[in-house]
């Protein structure tokens, strides 16, 4: 028996939109779906200015990929501009401004907020593709989780050694925050340690580990208190220049989509100027300013501020239901604790790479203002195109970097 917190962002109530004060506003750069009853709802609205739009913008999905998106009947088709066609000249809602809020879809009525039910728990995590909710989760030292209850939760010691990892869900998410919060460890150290702790869950869920998830989860916590993990970690040596190239290779990848904010250009124009990026320059000679970048600007704001990053993984976990995704809601579904953490690497990766080079580039200016809006531009244009992780799993799986060595290179500094 074990006492299991049930932790819940409780920092995502403190979200209000800030509407046209906005530095980016959530109306522009993606596709709104919108579920069935906000459909018929639009289609009974009788009113001269937005039913010319609803007749034109507002697009029902194909059988097939209703059937594919079970929880969507349609989209909002956005203009050539890229802008939702409802957006009014002053960055609001013609929606809402008309209509009030509780006339939006589903889709715009949450954004931000990411809200679930699990296990018959409400919580609700934060997008940080909204400058807003990114203020919020990145700037507070302590950020806010609460634990409602501490409930008593039975395992059997004796259960065959291939139980269903994902009713210890709990448990799991309980060991996940106090690993990514655990300081005697360097950040790097804790992602490499959850990294371990993932691929055994793989292992126990596929029966190839001859223990139960109790005694693993009590033997491996025990070793991380113990701080004997310290110098093993410490003899893995950084290879910046594949960072790096990684790295490079995940930004051009996403500038070659469609749909690239203003916002985004200027933080990878930023990350260029910091690490040196022009014609002509090596791998060699990127990687040593890339590398002076960490030692003289990066290195020290991180710890001045050891919460900044601490504080994007623990809504990463909230935000992606670590370690299962959606599967956890899906009954007989194959669970891939490894490969969300892998994906949860990448993006972690990318975003404190370009953290780095933007370093370089403001140097002493380097301030929270500014990484605030190196993390919030790189979240909405990676974040929600999930063919992204897809390419760069497959990139890494072709230059055989697909395995613990492989994400540790793109973690360690």
């Amino acid at each position: 028996m074990r006492a299991v917190h049930f932790s819940q962002p409780e920092y995502a109530r403190r979200f209000q939109c800030i509407g046209s004060s906005c530095e980016e506003d959530c109306c522009s750069g993606w596709q709104v779906t919108v579920d069935k009853p906000s459909y018929d709802r639009f289609k009974a609205i009788d009113d001269d200015e937005l039913r010319p739009i609803f007749e034109q913008h507002l697009q029902p999905l194909t059988e097939q990929q209703k059937q594919q998106h079970p929880s969507v009947f349609a989209i909002i088709q956005m203009l050539p501009s890229g802008a939702c066609p409802f957006l009014s000249t002053e960055r609001l809602c013609s929606i809402q401004l008309k209509r009030g809020p509780e006339s939006l879809c589903k889709t715009c009525a949450t954004f931000p907020r990411m809200p679930r039910v699990i296990d018959e728990k409400h919580e609700t995590a934060l997008s940080l593709s909204c400058p807003e909710a990114a203020r919020i989760v990145l700037l507070e030292e302590d950020l806010q989780i609460s634990s409602p209850d501490s409930t008593p939760l039975l395992w059997d010691d004796q259960a065959p050694p291939a139980p269903e990892v994902r009713n210890y869900f709990w448990h799991i998410r309980e060991f996940t925050i106090q690993l990514l919060r655990n300081r005697s460890y360097l950040l790097w150290q804790r992602l490499f340690l959850l990294g371990t702790f993932a691929r055994r869950l793989d292992a126990i869920g596929h029966g190839q580990l001859e223990r139960g998830f109790p005694s693993f989860l009590l033997d491996f916590e025990n070793a991380i208190a113990s701080g004997r993990l310290h110098a093993s970690m410490e003899t893995i040596p950084p290879n910046l220049p594949l960072q790096l190239d990684l790295l490079i290779t995940m930004i051009n990848l996403r500038l070659g989509a469609p749909l690239v904010s203003r916002r985004l250009l200027e933080t990878i124009e930023d990350f260029g100027k910091g690490i040196g990026h022009l014609p002509g320059v090596t791998t060699a000679m990127l990687a040593a300013r890339y590398d002076a970048a960490w030692q003289q600007y990066a290195k020290p704001f991180f710890e001045q501020h050891p919460h900044f990053l601490e504080n994007y993984l623990i809504n990463q976990v909230y935000r992606n239901l670590f370690p299962f995704g959606e599967e956890l809601f899906r009954p007989g579904a194959i669970q891939e604790p490894a490969k969300h953490f892998a994906r949860l690497a990448i993006h972690y990766s990318l975003i404190k790479g370009v953290l780095i080079g933007v370093a370089g580039c403001y140097q002493k200016n380097f301030s929270l203002e500014i990484a605030v809006k190196t993390v919030q531009s790189l979240y909405r244009n990676f974040e929600h195109h999930a063919k992204f992780l897809d390419d760069i799993q497959m990139l890494l799986a072709e230059r055989g970097l697909d395995n613990a060595y492989g994400l540790t290179m793109l973690l360690r500094n």
